[in-house]
């Protein structure tokens, strides 16, 4: 199996972790192990590196891509929502740092019979999870046109929702939509295509994988799990791909790095309500020599926060100005 896949922002992703030798840090999206093995190779063998991934096929290259790993690597077969129960389960108590490289990698697009790809005939899958039974098939053929309308909308962002999800429903009456090439046919059918736009079905794959694997909805939960497992001065780092993801870790870093949650006409705080984290600069993109090296990496965005306590962050994270991080908030 070739489980090739390009590590997105490598050097970015490590300065923002500030990888301490004899760390502890957790991946809890390892895919093919590329963000992971930079980081073992700065541990010397009281580190350790933590993986977790739902696929079976990101995990058995995960492991052989780890193999010759000097510090101790522990991998699991696992959602992230889940962080809390291993680190429990080994003994963990606070890590050093934490990385999330969000949405679906190149090698789930690149194998045709997953059904991530627009461009690829395959059976309707999009199961980041493949011991799971719910899949793009069940989404596709049973939610009736109101949900098929909502998620179109929330997860894709799609304007003809409507348009979709009715030609949908009329196919299917006549005879289920098994593949990835009869949906993107349909879709072609009632989306006018642009210039500019793009495939005119990427943004109902997206709405289809994030509903399909639950993407969206344990984000917030698994961001303020393993901040609360950060030591003071440890370091989270997300990437995300889309603008869906990227508002739920601006929104969850901006709540966690507010102070008085008071109401504004209370004249004195009362809440004592303490900040958890502070914000390490502007969401970082890709450079264009990586972008022309990784097209894929084009929408990528790299947030980064430390958690409060810890000594002062690197000059090359320091919080921007008053002026800068309100900018940053719109």
């Amino acid at each position: 199996m070739n489980f090739e896949h390009k590590s997105v922002m490598l050097d970015e992703v490590l300065d923002a972790l500030n990888v301490k030798p004899n760390g502890i840090y957790l991946d809890c999206t390892l895919g093919g192990g590329g963000h992971a093995k930079s980081v073992a190779n700065l541990l010397d063998a009281r580190g350790m590196i933590i993986g977790l991934d739902q696929d079976d096929e990101a995990i058995q290259a995960a492991k052989k891509n780890l193999s010759d790993a000097t510090c101790n690597v522990k991998i699991f077969r696992e959602n992230f929502c889940r962080l809390e129960k291993i680190l429990d389960d080994l003994g963990v108590k606070k890590i050093d740092g934490a990385l999330f490289d969000l949405g679906v990698s190149s090698h789930q697009i690149d194998t045709a019979e997953r059904g991530f790809s627009y461009t690829k005939d395959s059976p309707l899958d999009m199961r980041m999870d493949r011991r799971k039974n719910f899949s793009a098939h069940d989404v596709i053929n049973r939610y009736d046109e109101n949900n098929l309308i909502k998620i179109f909308r929330d997860f894709g962002e799609e304007k003809f929702s409507k348009r979709i999800a009715a030609a949908i429903c009329r196919a299917r009456k006549i005879s289920p939509i098994e593949t990835t090439g009869e949906l993107v046919r349909l879709i072609e059918q009632n989306v006018p295509r642009t210039k500019h736009g793009g495939h005119p079905a990427k943004r109902i794959f997206q709405a289809i994988r994030i509903e399909v694997n639950g993407e969206l909805e344990i984000l917030e939960g698994a961001i303020k799990k393993s901040v609360e497992r950060l030591k003071p001065g440890g370091r989270l780092a997300i990437i995300t791909f889309h603008s869906l993801e990227d508002r739920i870790v601006k929104e969850t870093f901006r709540t966690l790095a507010q102070g008085c949650i008071c109401p504004k006409n209370f004249p004195v705080c009362v809440c004592n309500h303490k900040p958890e984290i502070k914000i390490l600069g502007k969401a970082k993109i890709p450079t264009p020599n990586e972008i022309n090296f990784n097209s894929r990496a084009k929408s990528a965005k790299l947030r980064v926060a430390e958690k409060i306590g810890g000594r002062e962050s690197d000059k090359s994270f320091q919080r921007e100005s008053k002026e800068e991080f309100c900018e940053n908030k719109t």
